[in-house]
Parts: C-alpha cells; sequence; structure tokens
C-alpha cells in the first residue's frame, strides 16, 4: 500500500508545532515533527506523537449519543437534533433565554471552527450565562492587557531570540513550550541565549524542569508574586531607575504607579515572598540595567486572587525599565488573520470594559462577554428567574478541571436539559442528555486563529485534514449551525450550508457595503471556516487586499505553502502606537481598576501566610484531562503524586509512596506521597485535571490510574475578584497519612 506524507500542525497545546505525518490507507505509520515548518523547525513533543492514540482511541465518540432511562444508546444525527428541539424549546419559551448556559473549553482554542462558529450558538441562545475555560487560567492576563494596550489578546511576549534576560514566574515552558505565548521548543531557544551571554532567572515555588536548567532559581511562597513584583516597581521608582526608552511618549500613568507602589518595600514583603529584600532589589536593578531584557509570568500568576494586579505588573515592570516594545524585550506579534489589534484605525479604540451584567447569584461582574466559572454551580441551584435549566458544554470538562467538581456533578444533575458536543464520554459528558462527537483532529483542517497573536515570531500556516470523515459526521461549525438554528426556532431540519451562505453574504454586506458582491464572488469556492479565513488572511495586515496588493496573502497561497512549512513573516516588531486600541490611544500604566485593588493587597501585607498550601503543576505529556486516555502519554512513571518537602512530610507524618489525605475546610482528597526537594518548605504541588473514578465515564486507559482530582479540593467562591478567575494555587490546607 502506498505510504504518504501530510504535514500538519499538532492542535494539542499551544506550541502549534508543526508535524509530519506518514499514513498507509486509513492508518497512521509515523509522526516526527516537520523540520521544514517556519515556526517549529521540526521541535516535537510526546503530545504530538499520541494524535495517532487519539485517532485510533476507541474511546473516542463516533456516533452520537441519547440517554433513554438513564443509559446511553447511539443515535442518529437527525434524531439527536430532534431530541434537542423536542426538549430544549419548551425551557426556553417557559422560562426566557437566560435559563440556558453555555460552556465552552480550551480544546476550541485549537479547532478553527468550534472558534469562530461558537459565538453564532451564544448570541442564538441570547443567555448572559456563558463560561469558558478562561476564567480557570488565563483572564487575569487579557484583562490587564486590555486595559494597558486595548484589547485582550494585545499581549506583551518576550523576544526570546534577541533578549539577553529573561526572568520568569509562575511559569514552566520547558514544559508548556510556552502559555499565551506560543514558543515551541523552548529549552532550545533558552539554551541559545544562555550561550550567547544571556541569563534565564526563574521564581517559582517549586523548581520546576525550567528553574533546574536556569541560571537562578527563587522560591516564592504562592500567591505572593503581586508583592514581590509590586516592590520591585517601588525599587525602580526609590534607586531612581525609571526610564520608559522608545515608548515615553506614548506612557500615561508612571507617577500614579510610583505613588501606589510605595507601601510595598522590599524589607515590608520579604516575609510574605519568602524572598529577603536584598534579592528582590538585586532583581529590580539587573532587570533595569540589562539592555535587553523581559518578565514573562504565566499560570502562577494568574490562578491567584491577585491574578489579574501580578499579570499587570509584570508588564509595569517591562514598561518601567525601558523593555516594552524593542527588540529582545517584551514585544507584540503581529498576526495575519483576526487580530482586532491590526484592523480599524490604528493606534486608538474602543478599549476595554467589564460589569456589562453580572452573576444573577454572586453578582461577580462580566468580563469579556463571560461570567466566572465557578459561578456555574450556584446559578444551576439556586432557583429564581434565570436559573440555568439547559446546559450546553463544548469541548469541556469542568467537572476534572474546575474547583469544587463534586459540587459541579451535583448540579448538572439537576438539570432540566443537557446537551455536550465532545469527543468523549468524560467526567461532565457522562450528566448529558444528548453527546454529539466531534471530529478527530486528523479529519479536521487547520488553522491556528488566536495562537498567531501569541507567538515568538510572526507566520502564517494552514494544514488540511489528513482523513476524510465518515459520510454521516457534519463538521462541528456545521452542528454549531444547526444548534444555533433549532434555538432560533428555525427547526430540526434547518440546512447548515444554506444558513451560513445567509449569515455569510449579511456579514459581507455589513462589512464591505459596495464591494459584497465582489467578495461573495471572490470566496465562493469556500465554504464554512475556510471563507471567514480567506477574508481574514486577504483584508489582514501582510494580505493581498482583493487584488490591491498581489504579493500579498490569501487562503490559496497559504494552502501552497503547506509542505514547505508555512509562510515565515519575520521576527517580532516594534508596533507602539500603531498596535494600542486605548481611548487615549496611549499605554494605559495605571488603571483606575487596577490601582482600586492594589489597597486591598496593601492591607493583606499584614496578614501571614498559611503554614501549608498548595499549588498545581504541568507536565510535557498531558495539557487537557482526556490526554491521560492516550496509550503514549499514558504509560511511564505515575505522575498524579503530590509532591511534599522532607521537613513537611516529617511534620505532617506522611512517608514517600504512601498515600496522604489532604484537606481544605470541608473538602478532602487522598493522593500518593512523593518527596522532594524541589519544592519549597511549606508548599505541596499536584497535578490539574485528574480523578478519572467517577462512574459512568469512559476513558478506559484514564480509569488504570485515575489518580486525585486537585480540584475536589478547592473551594468554588475563591476568585480573583477583577477577572473572575479561580483561585488554583495557594490554597491554605492540612495534611496527614491516609488512615
Amino acid at each position: 500500500m502506498t505510504e504518504t506524507t501530510h504535514h500538519r500542525i499538532c492542535p494539542l497545546c499551544e506550541a502549534c508545532c508543526g508535524l509530519e505525518i506518514k499514513t498507509q490507507g486509513n492508518k497512521v505509520i509515523s509522526i516526527r515533527g516537520h523540520d521544514a515548518d517556519v515556526f517549529s523547525a521540526g521541535y516535537i513533543c510526546p503530545k504530538g506523537v499520541a494524535l495517532k492514540d487519539l485517532h485510533e482511541d476507541p474511546d473516542r465518540l463516533r456516533t452520537p449519543l441519547i440517554k433513554r432511562d438513564g443509559v446511553f444508546v447511539e443515535a442518529t444525527w437527525d434524531e439527536a437534533y430532534a431530541e434537542i428541539e423536542r426538549r430544549l424549546l419548551p425551557i426556553l419559551a417557559t422560562h426566557g433565554r437566560n435559563a440556558a448556559g453555555v460552556v465552552v473549553g480550551n480544546p476550541s482554542a485549537h479547532k478553527i471552527g468550534l472558534l469562530t462558529y461558537f459565538g453564532k450558538l451564544a448570541r442564538a441562545l441570547g443567555t448572559k450565562n456563558v463560561f469558558s475555560a478562561s476564567t480557570l487560567d488565563q483572564m487575569p492576563k487579557q484583562l490587564a492587557s486590555g486595559l494597558m494596550f486595548g484589547h485582550w489578546l494585545t499581549v506583551a511576549l518576550p523576544d526570546i531570540a534577541r533578549t539577553d534576560y529573561l526572568l520568569v514566574l509562575g511559569a514552566n515552558p520547558l514544559a508548556s513550550n510556552g502559555s499565551m505565548w506560543t514558543v515551541p521548543d523552548f529549552k532550545g531557544k533558552a539554551k541559545a541565549m544562555q550561550a550567547r551571554g544571556g541569563k534565564l532567572v526563574v521564581i517559582d515555588p517549586r523548581r520546576t524542569e525550567t528553574a533546574a536548567m536556569a541560571d537562578a532559581h527563587h522560591f516564592i511562597r504562592p500567591g505572593a508574586d503581586v508583592f514581590l513584583l509590586a516592590a520591585m516597581v517601588q525599587t525602580l521608582f526609590a534607586e531612581k531607575l525609571v526610564s520608559l526608552g522608545k515608548v515615553a511618549e506614548w506612557v500615561v500613568g508612571t507617577d500614579a504607579v510610583g505613588q501606589a507602589v510605595a507601601p510595598f518595600t522590599p524589607e515590608a514583603v520579604a516575609a510574605r515572598c519568602g524572598i529577603d529584600a536584598d534579592t528582590i532589589r538585586s532583581l529590580a536593578r539587573t532587570l533595569a540595567t540589562t539592555p535587553r531584557a523581559a518578565v514573562y509570568g504565566r499560570i502562577g500568576t494568574c490562578t491567584q486572587q491577585y491574578g489579574t494586579l501580578a499579570s499587570w505588573l509584570i508588564d509595569v515592570l517591562n514598561t518601567l525599565t525601558g523593555h516594552l516594545d524593542v527588540p529582545g524585550g517584551a514585544m507584540f506579534a503581529k498576526s495575519a488573520a483576526f487580530a482586532t489589534n491590526t484592523t480599524g484605525k490604528p493606534g486608538i479604540g474602543k478599549g476595554v470594559s467589564t460589569g456589562r451584567h453580572h452573576a444573577r447569584v454572586s453578582g461577580a461582574p462580566e468580563v469579556y462577554g463571560e461570567l466566572p466559572i465557578t459561578c456555574l454551580s450556584e446559578e444551576i441551584e439556586t432557583p429564581g428567574q434565570g436559573q440555568i435549566r439547559a446546559l450546553f458544554t463544548v469541548a469541556t470538562n469542568p467537572v476534572l478541571s474546575s474547583p469544587d467538581g463534586p459540587r459541579l456533578a451535583q448540579a448538572l444533575d439537576r438539570l432540566d436539559f443537557m446537551v455536550s458536543m465532545d469527543i468523549y464520554r468524560n467526567e461532565t459528558t457522562r450528566h448529558a442528555d444528548v453527546i454529539l462527537p466531534g471530529v478527530s483532529p486528523l479529519e479536521d483542517l487547520h488553522y491556528d486563529v488566536a495562537f498567531p497573536q501569541l507567538s515568538w515570531r510572526n507566520h502564517a500556516r494552514y494544514s488540511p485534514p489528513v482523513f476524510a470523515r465518515a459520510a454521516n459526521q457534519p463538521e462541528e461549525w456545521q452542528t454549531l449551525l444547526k444548534l444555533a438554528a433549532i434555538v432560533q426556532g428555525k427547526g430540526a431540519a434547518a440546512d447548515a450550508d444554506a444558513l451560513d451562505d445567509a449569515q455569510f453574504a449579511e456579514d459581507a454586506q455589513r462589512l464591505f457595503g459596495e464591494h459584497a458582491d465582489a467578495v461573495l464572488a471572490a470566496t465562493a469556492h469556500y465554504k464554512g471556516p475556510q471563507r471567514g479565513l480567506d477574508i481574514a488572511l486577504r483584508s489582514g495586515p501582510y494580505g493581498d487586499q482583493f487584488g490591491r496588493k498581489p504579493d500579498g496573502l490569501n487562503l490559496a497561497k497559504v494552502m501552497a505553502s503547506n509542505a514547505s512549512g508555512g509562510i515565515d513573516l519575520g521576527e517580532l516588531q516594534p508596533r507602539v502606537p500603531e498596535v494600542l486600541r486605548t481611548p487615549s490611544g496611549k499605554v494605559e500604566l495605571a488603571p483606575a481598576l487596577l490601582l482600586q485593588d492594589l489597597k486591598r493587597a496593601v492591607d493583606d501585607l499584614r496578614g501571614l501566610a498559611p503554614d501549608l498550601v498548595i499549588i498545581g503543576r504541568r507536565d510535557v505529556r498531558t495539557n487537557n484531562s482526556w490526554m491521560h486516555n492516550l496509550p503514549v502519554l499514558a504509560k511511564g512513571p505515575f505522575r498524579c503524586t503530590a509532591l511534599v518537602h522532607p521537613t513537611d512530610a516529617a511534620r505532617c507524618g506522611v512517608a514517600d509512596g504512601a498515600m496522604a489525605t489532604l484537606r481544605s475546610g470541608p473538602r478532602s482528597v487522598q493522593a500518593q506521597v512523593h518527596i522532594s526537594d524541589e519544592m519549597m518548605p511549606g508548599v505541596v504541588s499536584l497535578p490539574h485535571g485528574w480523578g478519572h473514578n467517577l462512574p459512568g465515564a469512559q476513558l478506559h486507559v484514564a480509569a488504570e490510574r485515575p489518580g486525585a482530582n486537585l480540584n475536589a479540593l478547592l473551594d468554588d467562591q475563591l476568585r480573583d475578584p477583577l477577572s473572575g478567575n479561580a483561585v488554583l494555587g495557594g490554597v491554605a490546607i492540612t495534611m496527614e497519612a491516609a488512615a
């Protein structure tokens, strides 16, 4: 049988590595890194190889399921749509649009069909009850970036190819290859930085894989990043090291920041951080006096009660030391398509706002169009107008991934109706009344929408499907359109392609006016996400502008570059002021919302740190919970262990390899102990997304070693008040040997 070579972008994490996949017939023979890929240059991690296991997984759903008398039975797509129409519409008619909720998970960020069409379902529902995984990991960074620069995805990224000093907080890019920073082969790039004389410094409660290769590592008490960062900013002002550099004329609020951080002297924060005052000053001085330097913080800085403040202060440091928007500092990518900060009038815009509506029960503010996912349980449980009675979940497993999963599981059982779009019957979708399966990633086209806006280098890459879909399997965007049609009363028999054509014609008229017919004609050979992608590329900053710039990009050109590894659009370039979309047209260094919240941190300085706290951790072999079901990733040493410092193990009476009970308030889990001096004393680390021992899920490989669910230990009422992000780290616990 003939062997065929395909080139593919990996959809399993933010690194977006290029793959070379060899197939024979409908079988995957091998997967390796694509050496010619212009972005990842042949790098691959174990997750990329696992695409074969995912595609072939017998647990992966391939036909719709309907729950009949508590048991899932296979159904046709028409039967599934009819069941949704029959059961959902009476709920909406009786209780209103806010009786529906919708939750979307982060796999949708890796699938253009889900990402660009999910909003059509949410808008059709007309509900305020929209939730996503963003409030489990990244909303603080998006909010801080939006307030400072004017858009949620205008995120300052380390220019690692040219920097000489990289300070990393609460992130482990050696395992993640970037998060809110798409940087495949971080290790290779960091080693190249060190080879040219550069320094990597890591601040983390654990000596992570990144910390182990760093030139220096400092332990920090979880949740204390805001105090360290504020003290570093205070040092810059106290020692007259503030220098805005090339962006000086575009920055406002410098003096207000100086006044706000005055209480955070290194001496005042040292005990709370677990870092001495001299070290804090040295970090600030090195950052200020190194010509090419950047600060990067990620999930550890976000998943805490001061997540937005910590994310903001990282960019304040980059700005005050003259490292914002300069080579070797913190720069902004320029995406070929879909980036709002490349459209409209450059250098000015509407900015961002929050609180356009609030959660019905807790009063938590809307942020970026959604409510905190930790509000979901109470919105289902609490009677009254707007109570969630029907729920859509799309590529998400919040029973494992969000705090107090047991409470959420009970709440899901109280729903009148639940629909899940997912490739697995997992710990969340087991509660659904209808499950609609998605396609294998190898049966879907691929273009990254969000990650080129977060990439270490500018690029445009496209992957066609490796295999054809089953004849009766709709594309995911078609499924979303059918669901939208049902909730709009257009009927389960509505034709998805016709719906898409009508919507596209309407959008073209709105966006292109008198040129709409020409745009429709130019894109008539595409449909669905391909059509939207062609429009975005052609009208983007590198685009052909529908023929006005013949050398520019369009979808045909990007598709043609697949085998050669895509199109390289060059290293990051200075973009201030053009990138800004704030109403002032300036970098807003001192947003009032953040200065006000900083007072909360001032008051907290007088508090005492808990004796023992817990944090999560990332492993290179996992990203989402369902990856524990893939044999190539699940094999090897058991990874769901509680890392405990020897002094804490002795104090709490737990032994290496034995089980320990971890408690936080009324919640508890049991986990296997691994004693390790890589942990800071007073800190326990347990990875996120485990707990595959719940009845009704169908993840057979994962269930062999289910592990402990960290999130079952966490309080769903703990949130960063600004962004609504869940507090997943720095939570006080007790530990004892399991009975």
